[in-house]
Parts: structure tokens; C-alpha cells; sequence
């Protein structure tokens, strides 16, 4: 598929373009030679404790919020269903910060991923639950608008209720989003959990297919229609919460990609998915690569997920527009 191919060769060059760009100024060779463990200490540090697992997250994480939006959206039928709207990022966040407030976060590393991933499972069952797996998709994304809502209202409360600065100031991380000072040891703990929640989404690509004709008709092509959704909510589940875990909650990913890259699938759902994933990672690395070029004109980095925010918002009041007009 060209597609697809165009979009990784823009990642792999994205990705090259985030190991370069940094706040210390050292040369494209240093970098790469840092990569390798050769020349000055300090090179090697900044390139593989710094820019290196920085790359790496904004690419896996972008590559699951394109992929599970694309996935929701085949799901529900809504083109406006993504992650962070129907508040799935907001349960995550939840999660993670409820480790962080009741101290379990210093009880194991895999605290934090495992409640975020919880908090995020939690907020999908609920959703199917109060809209009834036979509901409407209306009812559907009404539903996580408001249990993301709630998610969000805990959040804010516990930030109210912080008892020192530093939980306050990590509460607020995990509410804003970024990639800042991740290391190592964040791409180790979350990647497994993203990957396999990637995986477990790919597999319902002839599910969405078969939803396109009908829950009637899927179910006349064999296709169960339970598996799928189960299949979607533990991947999501996995996908985000791993990612929110260690980046904290970046939104509209989810909601942009797929509407750009849909013409250039043919509208076929299954066609949509890895192309979704692809581009996600490279909007989440333009993204990133941006809040470090405005830190070295505005003197402070701006929080990744408000960034997000600024292309996002617009975008849905546009499509909010082309779906009034009954061109979605």
C-alpha cells in the first residue's frame, strides 16, 4: 500500500529529526555516534538517555492512539469516537494519578502502567454498560462523554486535595501530557503493554469490515460481533493506559489521523488501521518535535498534550460542521 509506505519512510525521517532536535547543541554526527556508544560521555548520554527514549514513546504512542482511533470509530460507526472523547485517556489518567496520590506508584514500577491501564479497561466496560452493548452509538459517545467527564472531576479533586507540591506537580503532568525527561526505563515498562494491545486491534480487521454492512449482516458472515468489541476494549485498554502511564494524557491523535488518511484508504476500515498507526506516530513526532522548537523561542516548553489540543480542537469543530452539512 503507498500509503502506508510514504507514511514510514515519514516516520523513520520524523523519528531521525527528534534524535537531532534537542536543547543541547550537538552536531548530527555526535548524535549518531553517541547512538553507538562512541565519543564525548556527555554526547552519549543526551543521545541515549534523553533523545533516544523520547523518539521512541512519541513514535509507539502516536502509533496506538492513531490505531485506536481508527478502530473506535469503525467500532461505533462515529466519526467523532477517538480515545480522549469518549474518555477512555481521561480514565487512564485517572488511574495513574490515583497510584500516585494513595503511594502505590512507589510500591512497584509496574504500579503506575497497570492502574492506568485499569482506570482506562474500567472507563470502556462502563460505557458499554451504561449504553448497552446493543445501544446506540449516540448513546454510546454520550456515555463516555460523561464518564470522562467524572474521570476528569476525580482528577481535578485529587489535585485539590494533594498533600505536597510534587504529587500536585505530577498530577498535573499526567493531566497535561509530555514527553519530557522520559527515559529508558519508561520505554521498557510501557512498550510490551502497547504492542500487545496493537496487536490484539489488528485482529478485528475483518470484524470492522463485516460492521460496515450491518450487525445483522456480520453476523451472517460468521463474524462475532462480542469477540470484536472485547478484542478492541482490552487492546484500547492496554494501548492508551501503557501510553498514558509514562506520557500522561494527549489527546485528538485518534480523532485527526484517521479523517486525513480515510480517502486515501478507500474507506475501508481494516485498510484504515495500519495506516492510522503510521500516522499517529508521525503527528505525535511533528508534535513533539515542535514543543522543543517553541521552548528555544518561548524559554519553556509547552506541555505536549495542549499542543495536541490546539490542532485537535479546531479539527472536531470542523468536522462538528461537515457532519451538520451530512458530509460525514
Amino acid at each position: 500500500m503507498k500509503i502506508a509506505f510514504s507514511l514510514s519512510m515519514m516516520c523513520i525521517v520524523l523519528v531521525l529529526g527528534s534524535l537531532v532536535i534537542g536543547y543541547a547543541d550537538i552536531s548530527t554526527g555526535e548524535v549518531l555516534f553517541g547512538l553507538m556508544g562512541q565519543g564525548d560521555a556527555s554526547h552519549i548520554v543526551i543521545a541515549q538517555e534523553l533523545r533516544l527514549p523520547r523518539a521512541v514513546l512519541a513514535a509507539v504512542i502516536g502509533a496506538a492512539l492513531g490505531l485506536c482511533g481508527a478502530a473506535l470509530q469503525g467500532l461505533l460507526r462515529n466519526p467523532l469516537a477517538e480515545p480522549g472523547n469518549i474518555g477512555v485517556t481521561s480514565g487512564a489518567a485517572l488511574g495513574a494519578i490515583v497510584a500516585l496520590y494513595f503511594g502505590f506508584a512507589n510500591l512497584s514500577p509496574w504500579a503506575l502502567p497497570l492502574t492506568a491501564m485499569v482506570g482506562a479497561g474500567l472507563v470502556v466496560v462502563l460505557i458499554f454498560m451504561l449504553a448497552s452493548m446493543e445501544g446506540s452509538t449516540t448513546a454510546l459517545i454520550l456515555a463516555g462523554v460523561a464518564v470522562g467527564s467524572i474521570a476528569t472531576a476525580l482528577a481535578a479533586l485529587a489535585m485539590n486535595l494533594s498533600p505536597n507540591p510534587w504529587a500536585l506537580s505530577e498530577i498535573v503532568f499526567w493531566l497535561m501530557g509530555s514527553l519530557r525527561d522520559r527515559s529508558m526505563a519508561d520505554v521498557t515498562l510501557s512498550l510490551p503493554f502497547i504492542l500487545v494491545g496493537m496487536g490484539l486491534i489488528l485482529t478485528t480487521a475483518r470484524g470492522l469490515d463485516a460492521l460496515v454492512l450491518g450487525e445483522e449482516t456480520a453476523h451472517s458472515l460468521g463474524i462475532n460481533l462480542t469477540s470484536v468489541r472485547i478484542r478492541i476494549i482490552i487492546g484500547t485498554a492496554m494501548a492508551v493506559g501503557a501510553g498514558v502511564a509514562v506520557a500522561g494524557s494527549i489527546g485528538f491523535i485518534g480523532l485527526v489521523v484517521p479523517h486525513l488518511l480515510r480517502p486515501f484508504t478507500g474507506y475501508v476500515p481494516s485498510k484504515l488501521l495500519l495506516p492510522s498507526a503510521l500516522g499517529g506516530a508521525a503527528l505525535l513526532l511533528v508534535a513533539d518535535i515542535g514543543v522543543r522548537l517553541l521552548a528555544n523561542v518561548a524559554g519553556t516548553e509547552l506541555y505536549l498534550g495542549v499542543l495536541t489540543a490546539l490542532i485537535g480542537g479546531p479539527f472536531f469543530v470542523y468536522l462538528i460542521f461537515k457532519i451538520r452539512r451530512g458530509d460525514l
